[in-house]
């Protein structure tokens, strides 16, 4: 079917037989130009579902991912605690039968698992808004699944990227597997209980797949008109980027992924940010087929900051939850440096403040809101990095900011050592800036001297040349400290 909207944009619906429409209270499709609410016919919306015709599709491809939003009807009181939390912090974007996947997680502990590919040694704070919905749905009494993808993460997933991502070795992905699955225990438990929170890597069962027979069984349930729809794959094509078949695959193998984890673990919900809604979509529909499963997705928003910036991302780069690769006191900072209008957003999404005090703290404005900054940064620290480290970073942060002439401790701030030797022969102060990670390369530092924001202990250096000798320690300091501008710092201490 399709239904010209306001703006003259078509949304294709898939063909049902009467009577099986699913409940428009529950769903509705918006196209992004003004269109009117219609109900979202398909099958992958609606798990419960008399027979389709088996040639019906779920959204047309005239309407993207990103354009299409699940509207819960407002005066529907959701019964469960998962969902009622969900979306008073604002992590719905969308979901497939809001109604059903409610009155289910109302009525049984629900399995649900969400992805993390494994492409870099650890995951950024863009990652933290999956992993608090995890947490929220483990302290509601369900059982997370973590996915790492280890079979995945060889093929590579195009959604977001304007070119293929760099093909890693399976020692690598197993490296980076091990890092980023440190910080899963610091927002989960794991065992063997119930609701105890598992980690299960898709590599098990995709690596030994036989690529004919899963052709056969699986691959005959996709088409390619419908994958040239997603908006993963349109963008890549739209900007005449190289799109490889074996990133095309990406979306079959993250559906089979759903399909298996059913089966092994029993999961029926899927996560996911917004940017996956098409891949989970798959998922659901292909249990369906092949098995007759009913099966949910929910996705996150993908989170940008006041200014329209990527969430995880600054003008240093990424925002990592590995201590070894950002200290506790550059994590903390990070979120004490929230712009101002992002403040509530963020206390809602990464705190597990109660709604009261949030709500309190929503309501700062000028300097007072600073105050709310400093509760931000203490509750997202600690929770990642525990309480044990924020009385070092207050006071590194006092030493720094508060005026009294950095005398208290810098142990929480980043630093190099450099040996007797080192200082014998002179190290470049351009060197030390970016060893710091002050700064990404030479040529920026150097650009930060003339401009006049790098300073050596609290003194402005103008000359990039400067060479760090046993001299610049002085006769009896074992420590200097690097500034660029007035936020960011480090020490290069002097070691026997």
């Amino acid at each position: 079917l399709k239904q010209p909207n306001a703006g003259g944009r078509s949304i294709g619906l898939a063909a049902h037989p009467l009577g099986t429409l699913p409940d428009a209270r529950a769903f509705a499709v918006r196209a992004s130009r003004g269109g009117a609410l219609l109900p979202a016919c398909s099958a992958a919306l609606r798990p419960a579902a008399a027979p389709i015709h088996r040639h019906a599709h779920c959204i047309h491809a005239s309407v993207a991912a990103s354009e299409v939003e699940v509207m819960a009807a407002e005066s529907a009181e959701l019964k469960s605690d998962f969902l009622r939390t969900l979306k008073w912090r604002g992590f719905i974007q969308q979901a497939t039968d809001m109604a059903g996947l409610d009155q289910l997680l109302a009525e049984k502990t629900v399995v649900a698992y969400l992805g993390f590919d494994a492409t870099a040694s650890s995951l950024h704070v863009g990652s933290l808004l999956q992993i608090m919905l995890l947490r929220h749905f483990q302290k509601c009494g369900h059982k997370p699944l973590v996915l790492v993808g280890g079979g995945t993460t060889k093929v590579g997933d195009p959604s977001g990227k304007d070119a293929s991502r760099q093909l890693l070795t399976e020692e690598v992905i197993e490296q980076n597997i091990a890092g980023i699955s440190q910080v899963f225990s610091r927002f989960l438990t794991f065992g063997d209980g119930p609701s105890d929170a598992v980690i299960v890597n898709n590599d098990d069962w995709l690596s030994p797949l036989e690529y004919l027979s899963f052709l056969r069984d699986y691959g005959r349930h996709f088409t390619i008109n419908r994958m040239l729809s997603f908006e993963s794959v349109k963008q890549r094509l739209e900007r005449e980027s190289p799109l490889s078949f074996l990133e095309f695959n990406y979306m079959i193998l993250q559906a089979y992924d759903f399909l298996e984890l059913h089966r092994r673990e029993g999961a029926v919900l899927q996560f996911g940010g917004s940017d996956q809604w098409g891949n989970i979509i798959n998922g659901v529909e292909l249990a369906r087929r092949v098995d007759g499963a009913s099966l949910f997705g929910l996705t996150a928003p993908l989170l940008t900051t006041a200014d329209g910036k990527k969430m995880g991302k600054t003008a240093s780069g990424a925002v990592w939850l590995n201590k070894d690769l950002l200290t506790p006191f550059e994590y903390w900072q990070f979120w004490r440096n929230t712009a101002d209008a992002d403040v509530g957003r963020f206390l809602r999404i990464f705190t597990e403040l109660p709604q009261e005090q949030i709500e309190e703290l929503e309501t700062r404005s000028g300097a007072a809101i600073n105050e709310a900054k400093v509760v931000l940064a203490n509750e997202a620290t600690s929770m990642l990095h525990g309480e044990d480290c924020l009385a070092q970073i207050q006071q590194t942060a006092k030493s720094l900011f508060g005026g009294d002439g950095g005398s208290a401790a810098t142990d929480a701030l980043p630093r190099v050592q450099l040996s007797a030797a080192d200082v014998a022969a002179g190290v470049p102060l351009v060197d030390l800036f970016v060893q710091l990670e002050l700064g990404k390369s030479k040529s920026e530092i150097r650009r930060l001297v003339t401009g006049g924001g790098a300073k050596l202990n609290d003194v402005k250096v103008e000359d990039a040349a400067l060479v760090v000798t046993a001299d610049t320690f002085g006769s009896t300091g074992s420590e200097i400290k690097l500034s660029a501008g007035k936020k960011k710092h480090g020490i290069v201490q002097l070691v026997d």
